[in-house]
Formats: C-alpha cells, structure tokens, sequence
C-alpha cells in the first residue's frame, strides 16, 4: 500500500499520488471557492435512511452534486422535489475517496417552479388544445406486425433489453434499429429525419421511438416540439417507450400507444403473436387429435373389411374345408380309441373271470399244498433225523433197536449215522 503523503523526486520532477494529488485539488477549491448561493433544479432526489439528502442540481447547460447533511436537512422548511427550481447557500467540497466535488447545502429557498417543466406544461398545453394528442387521430397497433423500426440508440441498454424480450418470447418479426443520438443538441433533429426516412422506406409495419429513463434534462429531446409534431404526423403507427414508468414525455401523448419501458414496448408488440401462437398450438394439438380419431376408426374399417374379404375368397373357403376334415379326423380318431379302450377293458374283465374258474388254477393250488405236505413229511424223514445228529441202532436182521433192555450182551449191532453205518458190540 502506498502512502499517501510519500512524494518521489525524478529527474528534477515532482511524483505524487493519487490521493495526495486529490487533496491538493480539495485544499485548492475549498480554500479559493467561498462560501455563496446557486441556483438550480432538483433531479436525482435521495433521501438516505442515514437522514443525508443527495440530489443534483441542474440547468440548461451543466449540472452539480449536492448533499444536505441530517442536521442542515432537519432546519429546511422547503419540501425537495424532483423538478423543483429553488437557491441553496452552501460552500464546494471534495470527496477523496471518489475525486468528486460537491455542493455542502448548508440552506434551501424555493424558487418557483423550474424553468423546464414550465416549458414542458406550456408546450403540452398548446399542442394539446390544436387537437395533437386526440385520441381520434391515433392508429391502430398492427396486432402482427411484420418488421418493426426502432429509433434509439444503438449502443444503450435499451434496446438490447428490446430485443432480449422478443427473443425470449419467440417473437419471429424483423427488427431494424435505426440509430440516433436520444440525448444532448441535435438529438430531436436527428430522431425527426429517422421518421421521415422510416415513412419514406416503406417496409415497416409499426414504429418504436425511445430509450432508457432519465431526468427531465435527459428526456428533453422527445419534448421538443419539431419531433412531437413528427410522431404525431407519422403515417406508420407508432409506439414511444421512454423513460421508466413515471417518466412522461409529449412523445407518449403524441404517439399512438405508450410503454412504461422499451422492454414494455417488445411485451406489447409480441403479445398478439404469443397468443396466436398459443392458439395455433391448440388447434394444431386438436386438429392431429381429429385426424388421429378419423384415421383410427378408419383403420378399423378397414380391417374389419378386410377380416370379411379374407371370409368370403376360395382360398378361405378351402382353408374352412381343410379345418372341418381335421376336426371330423381327429373326432373320428378319439371315437375309434375311445372305443378300443373300452373293448380291451372289457376283454380284461373276461380273462380275469377265465382266470378265476380254470383247472389250472386250481392245480396249481393243489400242487402248492401237495409240495407243502412233502416238505413236512421230508422234515420228519429217518433221513432227516440222521442228518440233524441223530443214530438209528440196527439188529443182525436191520431191525431198529429202540430199548435197552432189547440188546443182549455180545450183541452185534449196527449203528446208522445220517452219512454211513458203523459196526458196534455190545458189553
């Protein structure tokens, strides 16, 4: 940062800073200007929550900040306004932070109504009495118009704000900007030739002369009375869109539609085309519905003609054949297994009664029982009894011995085991 009172010395010169060089020019003026009285008009009135009074005042010819401090503010008898011609007695200041000179209003006297808005009602009365703003003599707005003129200037944020609007709002018109100066000397001569070269081209469907807001000193070309007489006269309807919305100009009563703004002004003129749009949308939306409807019953016309044809060609008619004699086939098919099914159940049946009373099976009873009966006179066999561990004694004759008391002793017995027979003696 640098230091406000440091001063470098190059090559013989004096280098200071801006703010030293700022609080020279305030030591300067404060100390050369007295203290003294101005007169002048009030614009750009503000009045700060703080209770400080900012406003400038102007003429015809320059303007000057001025600021009423709370205390000074709260003495003054006189109500500040916009457009008011009053005297102030103050002393010139500077402010460093913005290396801008003030006016300290130290008093206020009114006096009187200013010079240019007593201009302004003067003119607008005159003109009004020739019958200028008569509402009979005004045209029609184009509801669609085609190609639009604007009268503005080229490098203000007028009409970029136009055409931004018509943009978003899908306006598909032609805008031509004819450029010319809206403020200072010359600018109502240059606006009043626009016009005429404007009727002259021959190609525009609506006019819109205008431009941002202001003071009554900014918007005093489009008061001035060459072009007043001009819009009122143009034969190509026109719309002024001047100043914002508290800003009234004679341009506004002398044109055949006033917007608050320029922006105002595109609304109006795409207005019309958005509801139109909207409105074809609809009907379009409706009319593909119809359509949509009509071809669909159509359709089903159609295909219901086109089911009867098939039902009425050789072709089906062959094809209703064939479906008759495969129906009668596989009819006849079930029939015939149904009714072999049955025959077999039936034949069942007979060879299970056949079954039930053949000799066969009852000898194969018989022989069961039979074999049943050898089993158990095999089970108690000598044979079967000399196998599990018992022995048959036998005499010299091969009688069983089954005592004792039949042996004699020195007996010769023969003793028969279930695998031979064994000679034995008796003690």
């Amino acid at each position: 940062m640098i230091e406000e009172s440091l001063v470098f010395k190059e090559e013989g010169r004096e280098i200071c800073s801006v703010s030293e060089f700022t609080r020279r020019v305030k030591t300067l003026l404060e100390s050369s200007l007295r203290p003294g009285w101005v007169r002048g008009e009030v614009s750009n009135l503000r009045a700060q929550g703080s209770g400080h009074v900012y406003f400038s005042l102007k003429d015809a010819g320059a303007q000057l900040s001025a600021v009423l401090f709370r205390g000074d503010a709260q003495r003054q008898t006189v109500a500040l306004r916009d457009g008011l011609q009053i005297l102030v007695y103050g002393e010139v200041s500077v402010y460093e932070a913005r290396g801008q000179y003030q006016l300290i209003v130290r008093a206020v006297v009114e006096d009187g109504v200013g010079r240019l808005q007593r201009e302004f009602e003067a003119l607008k009365r005159r003109l009004a009495e020739e019958g200028l703003f008569a509402p009979e003599n005004k045209q029609p707005i184009p509801a669609l118009p085609a190609t639009v003129g604007f009268i503005t200037s080229p490098t203000g944020a007028a009409v970029q704000d136009f055409i931004r609007i018509l943009k978003r709002r899908d306006w598909r018109g032609r805008v031509v900007v004819l450029p010319a100066n809206v403020q200072g000397p010359g600018a109502a001569a240059e606006m009043t030739a626009l016009l005429g070269l404007a009727q002259k081209m021959k190609i525009f469907d609506l006019l819109v002369i205008g431009r941002g807001g202001g003071s009554l000193e900014d918007l005093w070309a489009f008061n001035e009375e060459p072009l007043v007489r001009a819009v009122a006269g143009c034969e190509v309807p026109i719309i002024s869109a001047v100043g914002h919305e508290i800003d009234f100009t004679l341009c506004d009563f002398a044109a055949d539609a006033r917007a608050e703004t320029p922006s105002a002004a595109a609304e109006l003129i795409s207005s019309h085309f958005i509801a139109c749009a909207q409105r074809a949308v609809v009907a379009g939306q409706a009319m593909q519905a119809t359509v949509e409807d009509a071809a669909g019953r159509a359709r089903e016309r159609l295909d219901h003609a086109r089911s009867r044809l098939r039902l009425l060609t050789p072709t089906a008619q062959v094809e209703q054949g064939y479906l008759r004699l495969d129906d009668f086939t596989n009819r006849l098919a079930a029939a015939w297994r149904s009714a072999l099914q049955l025959r077999r159940q039936e034949l069942s049946e007979v060879r299970s009664r056949l079954a039930q009373h053949s000799p066969e099976t009852r000898v194969r009873e018989e022989s069961h029982r039979l074999l049943a009966l050898w089993k158990r006179l095999q089970s108690v066999s000598p044979a079967s009894v000399l196998n599990r561990g018992f022995v048959i004694m036998r005499d010299e004759q091969g009688l069983p011995v089954s005592r004792r008391a039949e042996v004699r002793p020195a007996q010769r017995l023969a003793a028969e085991f279930g695998d031979g027979t064994l000679p034995v003696k008796a003690d």
